[in-house]
């Protein structure tokens, strides 16, 4: 239901990498069951949200008040520290006569912060606060504490530098101090003060020793590029931005060659292929071994037509490393455009049974079974993206029309009745919020 409010951000470069990084922290967290989704939204705020049910809610704007990985994974260890202390769940515990009334009006506040801003979601935090106040959707001062203090743990337990969890709040703070206005309250769960600052300090003191702000050998700073490139109104306003950051770094320092990585993006998105290709070769050219750019350099390709030799360096690529999310989607969209509509489902077929519950899987999938012809298989993969997105009538209206293409097929046909009955089960939760 939340997907079906927002715009969500499908990009599986992203998408692949903060998912990484919440499970790699999910290990070294108290959480007894990482069954986690990660709902990445295309929003310039910074702002994030865990749920009952392991949902966590991550705005692209994170990355722009982050400094390193440590800083992000800060965010989301806090995140999982709240699901792991049950937070929200103890509330619901203690008020289940009036959960239902709470969950739609936490539906209603992570939607309006997700869109219309900090006021109005702060508005209906309020009014929901009111309707129940042991059901509060802003989480107290104590439950802040104590995720903080969790959070602070698990990025000690994974090996990161806990003292990123200030540098994040100051980040924070800075960017907030002269406007007159904070980030949306409710989704970072707690207004950060200064006093929230020192607690980081002072619990994380113990430990910084020898600690500075260490360099995590990952691909951060390019994605953080990546992430930042829609936070402009227009693409060449980020064209431009980027261009100013490589002029003002230290030539072939980190930050000239994340700048040139979002020159490369940017001018992707103009169709300018020429100068994407020499800005990627340059950030190539420093990082030889860097995943992240030998990606956009196969997208930089795909983009000029280069079917084959994308296809073949997305295959040896996926002979080394089998699970790679976003080569899988990249290889199926390269044999898509390369007019191998069948193959291209097929690929997708295989990874809607690896990643069921992304909706852009099965929408893209939709599109390659109505190109092979195949209809009743179109339908389907429609009825999927409508119930993940939450449109439950036109999910049920695409399985019904399979089913009239698929009389004679029985184990198919046996398998979306059942999907009928889940669905019907799925629209009376939903409706009971």
């Amino acid at each position: 239901m939340f997907r079906s409010r927002v715009q969500a951000h499908r990009d599986p470069l992203l998408q692949d990498y903060l998912e990484r990084l919440l499970y790699n922290l999910a290990t070294y967290s108290e959480l007894s069951r990482a069954d986690l989704q990660l709902v990445l939204i295309d929003n310039p705020s910074m702002n994030a949200f865990a749920v009952p049910g392991g949902v966590i809610g991550f705005h692209t704007g994170v990355f722009t008040y982050a400094d390193n990985e440590d800083q992000l994974a800060s965010v989301l260890a806090h995140e999982l520290a709240h699901l792991s202390l049950r937070h929200f769940a103890r509330g619901v515990e203690n008020a289940e006569n009036r959960s239902k009334l709470n969950m739609a009006g936490l539906l209603a506040a992570v939607v309006l912060a997700a869109t219309a801003g900090g006021d109005a979601a702060t508005a209906a935090l309020m009014t929901t606060q009111a309707a129940s106040l042991q059901q509060q959707l802003a989480y107290s001062r104590s439950n802040e504490q104590e995720a903080d203090r969790e959070g602070i743990k698990t990025l000690l337990r994974a090996g990161r530098d806990a003292t990123q969890v200030a540098a994040m709040f100051e980040n924070m703070l800075k960017a907030t101090r002269y406007t007159g206005s904070r980030p949306p309250e409710y989704l970072l769960t707690h207004p950060v003060t200064e006093r929230r600052v020192a607690d980081a300090l002072n619990r994380t003191g113990y430990a910084s020793s020898g600690i500075g702000p260490r360099r995590v050998d990952s691909e951060f700073d390019l994605l953080r590029a990546r992430a930042r490139a829609n936070s402009w109104p227009t693409p060449q306003l980020a064209l431009d931005a980027f261009r100013a950051e490589r002029d003002n770094a230290l030539p072939g320092s980190a930050q000239a060659q994340a700048a040139e990585y979002g020159i490369a993006v940017m001018q992707l998105q103009l169709g300018d292929l020429d100068a994407a290709q020499r800005a990627i070769a340059t950030v190539r050219h420093s990082r030889p071994n860097s995943a992240t750019a030998r990606y956009t350099e196969q997208e930089i390709a795909l983009a000029q037509g280069d079917y084959r030799g994308v296809i073949a360096a997305l295959e040896r690529q996926l002979r080394a490393d089998p699970g790679h999310y976003p080569a899988q989607w990249l290889l199926a969209e390269a044999h898509w455009q390369a007019g191998n509509t069948a193959t291209a489902a097929r690929l997708l077929q295989q990874l809607s049974r690896q990643r069921p519950e992304d909706p852009a899987v099965w929408y893209q999938l939709a599109e390659l079974r109505g190109l092979a012809g195949d209809i009743a298989g179109v339908h389907a993969a429609r009825a999927e993206y409508f119930i993940l997105i939450g449109v439950f009538d036109r999910a049920r209206e695409q399985l019904q029309l399979a089913l009239g293409l698929l009389q004679d097929d029985f184990k198919r046909s046996a398998v979306l009745r059942q999907r009928l009955l889940e669905l019907a089960d799925y629209q009376r939760r939903a409706e009971q919020l």
